[in-house]
């Protein structure tokens, strides 16, 4: 019993939804038409008593999802056609649908896992990670921010690990997921395939899960966190790019200081700002509504069109941000992102 469309696989195999993500030549990344599609699917497995788990799982080898589909998002919003807003729309209602889920959602991270990617795992109950997983939250580079639920996830991982990551783009392996509890199971690669057969042939999901689970040994974050934690609690960014430069010739710092540098000044302070806010908020979809009140400014601003003209298009890796420093960005500009929208917040579903 399948349900096919080119970009995304659905079958009910056993007592499994199955999910597929199927765009491996674009590294997996979400389209609006896989966000439709996925959040359907959902809604109709949710009723079906026969469907005891989703698991979702990917193609091509090297990546979960990569992303979202920027490069569609860039050429909408510089037409003026503003499909980005069903795309985010829809996307983050998708997010909290999964957040949300009353059945068990396992998603098998088996390689690159980022942006639009982590929006469709990391809120699902299961998170299995081999240990190909490469972790990355890096929006701040292209001019956005960490969306799909970032502010609630990220603020909640251990210390001030999540505003590290953000603020960085830091790439993490399976070590780091599973002690920030991003991933919170492991399974080797070369298994992935004998679990999802079990995960469709059985509905004990823990107890499937658990005969194929690996331990990492270490965590380099672990070995960090205090560090990151005295300097990535500062009250802005340039209080934790001076802390970072006094740290001398420490090589974490070094490079995270130099990768801020190399972002865009207002996505690092709007992502500062979503991170606190949302370690306030108690409630997921609060957050989620809060990002699309972000993104509707970001879309109608200038950096993200530069960041990924710099980093996708032209390639140059020479973003013309505006402004173009810290100093230039003030605390009422930064607020202005998170304004209420004139025709009122993203309306999800309950």
């Amino acid at each position: 019993m399948s349900d096919k469309t080119d970009e995304i696989l659905f079958e009910r195999r056993g007592p499994a939804g199955l999910v597929t993500l199927n765009r491996p030549q674009a590294l997996n990344a979400v389209t609006l038409g896989m966000v439709r599609a996925l959040h359907a699917k959902l809604d109709k497995w949710a009723r079906n008593d026969k469907i005891h788990h989703v698991v979702v799982r990917a193609v091509g080898g090297k990546a979960f999802s990569a992303g979202g589909d920027i490069r569609n998002l860039y050429d909408w919003g510089r037409s003026g056609n503003e499909t980005w807003r069903d795309f985010y729309r829809e996307e983050y209602r998708l997010n909290a649908a999964i957040k949300h889920y009353g059945k068990p959602y396992v998603a098998l991270i088996d390689g690159i896992v980022m942006g639009g990617g982590v929006g469709i795992s990391v809120h699902g109950s299961h998170r299995v990670a081999t240990e190909k997983l490469m972790f990355a939250m890096p929006e701040v580079g292209i001019g956005m921010f960490p969306d799909v639920g970032g502010s609630w996830f990220l603020p909640r991982l251990p210390g001030e690990v999540g505003t590290y990551l953000a603020l960085t783009g830091a790439r993490v392996g399976l070590e780091d997921a599973r002690w920030t509890g991003i991933a919170n199971h492991g399974c080797p690669s070369d298994r992935i395939g004998d679990l999802v057969e079990e995960l469709c042939a059985a509905t004990d999901v823990d107890a499937v899960i658990a005969r194929h689970e690996i331990w990492p040994k270490h965590a380099p974050l672990a070995r960090l966190q205090p560090d990151i934690d005295r300097i990535f609690s500062k009250a802005g960014i340039e209080e934790i790019l001076a802390a970072l430069d006094a740290e001398g010739d420490v090589e974490w710092a070094r490079k995270a200081a130099a990768a801020m540098r190399r972002n865009s000044p207002t996505s690092m302070k709007v992502a500062l700002r979503q991170l606190r806010e949302g370690k306030r908020r108690t409630e997921f979809d609060d957050c989620m509504r809060m990002e699309y009140r972000v993104v509707e400014r970001v879309m109608r601003g200038h950096d993200f069109f530069e960041g990924v003209r710099a980093q996708i298009i032209d390639k140059d890796n020479a973003p013309n941000w505006r402004p173009a420093t810290l100093a230039e960005l003030s605390d009422e500009a930064v607020g202005g992102y998170f304004a209420p929208l004139a025709e009122g917040d993203l309306v999800l579903e309950s």
